[in-house]
């Protein structure tokens, strides 16, 4: 039993600490057999990892997409990139698509619709206000009624079934048209898909093939070893100076870094011709809504005819004569009255505005592109952490590699930076007063506005900043600073003496991570 306790003791202390999040959670949600499969070595469990990798790709996929799951893992790998994908560039053709389809649809109803203007309105409405103008002075007029069988369209002698037959395949044609575009539109839009499949392949290419590509990540593994060489009193990287800081990414950081700030301003540039078509777009239909309508209420006019007569034939008498004529010339006796009247309303246009769903259809489209690109870096940040899951050797090869290439950049940044620290040693003494440090040293409570800043990273100078004691030197250095630069100051070292070798090939530069 001892035996037995001391051999299981052992094996929990062989167990690797895991390297990443995803595995450190993983470890700690799922059994210890789910684990084993999980982060198994190759030629293990094959039955098992074909079974499952099929299945899976059975719901995902069809036929040879089946295949490829449970037989590769370059396969499975390429699939789960298509998520990032979608919210990178590749994504954002997808919904760019959509966008312009939403404004084209919405504008060309708009068009057809909400504008029924005919196409003589114009001089219509100049022939109207002449005719106002005219009616101001005085004038007679004999009017003549005669009624008259037209047909149905002024000038054509067609009848009305046809007319409507005409009308409905014109609809159609245009219905026909607008379907076409819309077909061709889905076709790209498969095309599209092909772009971001080909991309999925292209990242896992070059991830395993280029140890410089994507390798920006601060990742778990890499603070293990930063861990592991500080406990063996080795030079260490953490924390990252500033400009460090700049060319690398913290996965864990739920913020836009610096290094992904550059793309994702980018992307919102290529972004903003579309959102400034929508904005247009909805500025013209306000402002044509607008002249329509005020054109609709100020341009009305309604007409009153009135006309009435009597004609009544008085014979006056008592003689036979005089009866007679009463009664024969009497029934021409006749009155009358007319009343017309007529206004310029169906002349006038008849505006209807867009309501809030049809805008709502347009600009939709536009904020989730929006967000696709602020979503990018972190769908970025997703696809090395898929490749590093099917990929875990290559991952820690990829990790020493960053981590001995930062220890290079910096064991060689002194002489690489010497003489910006030269220049920025010499403005700040240059335009710095004596009486600042004296109120520097003389009065704590304006320290904090006085103080100067490191010569290498500009950071504020704190109690634990170290200044040179060499005179007229006094050069400012944060501890971590000036533990990089081997306490040496390059202000007032010779360049002989820092670029000897035995300044510079010392035991620290030449230990990198294993």
């Amino acid at each position: 039993m001892d035996i037995k306790h001391h051999q299981n003791s052992a094996r929990g202390q062989r167990r690797k600490q895991p390297h990443t999040t995803v595995q450190r959670l993983l470890s700690w949600g799922l059994p210890v057999s789910c684990s084993r499969f999980l982060w198994r070595q190759p030629g293990e469990f094959p039955v098992t990892a074909f079974l499952l990798g099929a299945g899976a790709g059975g719901l995902l996929a069809i036929g040879l997409g089946a295949m490829g799951w449970g037989t590769s893992p370059h396969i499975r790998c390429a699939s789960l990139l298509l998520v990032p994908k979608m919210l990178g560039k590749e994504g954002r053709l997808f919904v760019l698509g959509y966008a312009l389809t939403a404004i084209y649809v919405v504008m060309e109803v708009w068009c057809r619709n909400r504008i029924p203007v005919e196409g003589n309105f114009g001089q219509t409405y100049d022939s109207l206000n002449q005719s106002i103008h005219g009616l101001d002075g005085e004038f007679s007029a004999n009017i003549d009624f005669k009624e008259e069988k037209q047909a149905g369209v002024l000038g054509l002698n067609t009848s009305w079934e046809r007319v409507s037959t005409e009308v409905r395949d014109y609809v159609y044609r245009q219905e026909a048209r607008l379907e076409w575009a819309l077909g061709l539109l889905h076709v790209l839009l498969s095309c599209t898909f092909l772009l971001v499949l080909h991309a999925s392949f292209s990242y896992m290419d070059s991830y395993n093939h280029d140890i410089r590509f994507d390798n920006i990540y601060i990742s778990t593994y890499f603070c293990q070893i930063d861990d592991r060489r500080k406990k063996l009193g080795k030079r260490t990287l953490l924390p990252l100076r500033k400009a460090e800081a700049k060319t690398v990414i913290f996965p864990c950081k739920p913020t836009i870094q610096a290094s992904e700030m550059s793309n994702v301003v980018r992307e919102l540039l290529e972004t903003l011709p579309i959102l400034l078509l929508l904005v247009v777009l909805c500025g013209l239909d306000w402002a044509l809504y607008s002249i329509f309508d005020t054109i609709r209420h100020h341009s009305f006019l309604q007409y009153s005819f009135r006309s009435s007569h009597k004609l009544e034939v008085k014979v006056g008498g008592d003689s036979m004569l005089a009866r007679l004529l009463r009664k024969t010339i009497g029934a021409l006796n006749t009155s009358s009255e007319t009343v017309m009247e007529s206004n310029n309303m169906p002349c006038l246009p008849q505006p209807v505005g867009l309501d809030a769903r049809a805008y709502w259809r347009a600009a939709l489209p536009i904020g989730l592109l929006v967000c696709l690109c602020l979503l990018q870096a972190f769908g970025y940040r997703l696809r090395r952490v898929i490749a590093a899951f099917y990929f875990p050797k290559r991952e820690k090869k990829r990790i020493l590699f960053l981590y001995n290439d930062l220890l290079k950049k910096r064991a060689a940044f002194t002489k690489l930076r010497r003489a910006a620290i030269l220049r920025r040693a010499r403005q700040q003494k240059a335009s710095r007063h004596p009486l600042a440090d004296i109120l520097h040293r003389g009065c704590p409570l304006l320290r904090r506005w006085l103080r100067r800043r490191c010569v290498v990273c500009q950071a504020p100078e704190t109690p634990e900043s170290y200044v040179c004691r060499t005179l007229d030197c006094e050069a400012v250095y944060c501890w971590s600073c000036w533990d990089d630069m081997r306490q040496r100051c390059p202000v007032c070292t010779p360049r002989e003496e820092l670029s000897s070798s035995a300044f510079s090939d010392s035991n620290d530069d030449t230990a990198y991570a294993g």
